[in-house]
């Protein structure tokens, strides 16, 4: 058996290359090997590309004195191959689901369910700090903690949603902006995250979820999934137009799923006494913070990094058919096609994509 396999890697800004690596090895005994049948891409893996998240390059340099490249992904299902001695959850051959978040399970943080900020290494590493999921293996940290078994019906492509877009709009996005029963929710953004924040808030039965996008093909399927009102900001003024729908009040939850300060401007402005500003957002530059204005509000902002704390919750909501994850996966590749993948996800208003999945 060959010890390399083909790979995706950042090698630096806009420095992809679709590549034969030495595959991976357990290193420590809590880690797996997982053979990846799917993977996908994330618009953070499109922010990394552009040279938004620099501190790979140096961390790596600190600890190895040179950056060889690091494998992107974080998300992905795959069959168990090899386990370290101290997993006992899983065994070669199980079907998994891959938790964006590894997390050790003892330390202050993963006591408290802040996973992402694990102090024992863990937390968002994959495709980060250590080799990603856009591979033909991939090395699991802390196996037993941060892999779901796939259940037996459960939609391949929905379950590469629950490895991070569909926890992160959910938890950062619905339960941070306390969504509640009767609220108006107003998501600024109609990419993967801001759709799977559409769809986990209507759980929390909101009289009013108004989506707001420059592309009309992402509106029209925000409607068809339960928006009660659709606003292409590309062509009317948001803030008008969603304080005329609440008869100028704004909403009681505002969540902004892009991560640049249009769409932040549009959530400060449009939050009513009271409410909430939730930030999913990647942001890779400051921000007009307009306290000025929002001080007298009493409101409660919030920002995070997905905790994937509600994944086994949302998977049994998946099972039951209760969210229509499927219609995000919008194009299908094969792995040696993941280069073209690249190039439909970049250009997703063309292409009409929403999640691109790559099947191995």
């Amino acid at each position: 058996m060959t010890n390399t396999m083909k790979a995706m890697v950042y090698h630096g800004a806009n420095d992809l290359r679709f590549e034969e690596c030495p595959k991976p090895k357990i290193l420590n005994p809590t880690d797996a090997i997982i053979k990846l049948t799917k993977t996908t891409i994330c618009g953070t893996d499109l922010g990394i590309l552009k040279g938004k998240n620099p501190e790979i390059e140096e961390t790596a340099k600190k600890k190895e004195k040179h950056f060889s490249g690091r494998i992107l992904g974080h998300e992905g299902i795959g069959i168990v191959e090899e386990v370290g001695a101290a997993v006992t959850n899983f065994k070669k051959g199980d079907k998994v689901i891959i938790s964006c978040i590894s997390r050790c399970g003892t330390c202050e943080n993963c006591q408290k369910q802040l996973y992402a900020h694990c102090l024992n290494g863990g937390g968002w590493i994959l495709g980060y700090m250590i080799n990603g999921t856009q591979a033909e293996y991939v090395r699991t940290p802390y196996a037993d903690n941060s892999l779901y078994l796939l259940p037996e019906g459960l939609n391949e492509d929905v379950a590469v949603l629950l490895s991070d877009a569909l926890p992160t709009a959910h938890e950062i996005g619905v339960q941070y902006g306390d969504v509640k029963p009767g609220d108006s929710v107003a998501i600024i953004g109609a990419g993967p995250v801001g759709m799977g924040c559409l769809l986990t808030a209507q759980l929390y039965s909101p009289s009013e979820i108004i989506l707001v996008d420059v592309d009309d093909n992402r509106l029209a399927m925000a409607r068809e999934m339960g928006a009660t009102q659709v606003i292409n900001s590309g062509k009317e003024n948001a803030v008008e137009k969603i304080r005329e729908l609440t008869n100028g009040r704004g909403v009681d939850c505002a969540i902004e799923a892009v991560g640049i300060e249009a769409t932040w401007d549009v959530c400060q402005k449009i939050v009513k006494e009271g409410g909430h500003l939730a930030n999913v957002g990647v942001h890779g530059k400051s921000v007009n913070f307009s306290l000025e204005k929002l001080w007298i509000k009493n409101l409660t902002i919030t920002t995070g990094l997905v905790n994937a704390n509600t994944t086994g919750m949302l998977m049994k909501t998946c099972c039951s058919g209760t969210l229509p994850m499927d219609k995000l996966a919008t194009h299908h590749f094969k792995f040696d096609e993941l280069p073209k993948a690249y190039d439909v996800f970049k250009h997703a208003a063309d292409e009409k994509a929403m999640k691109v999945i790559i099947n191995l």
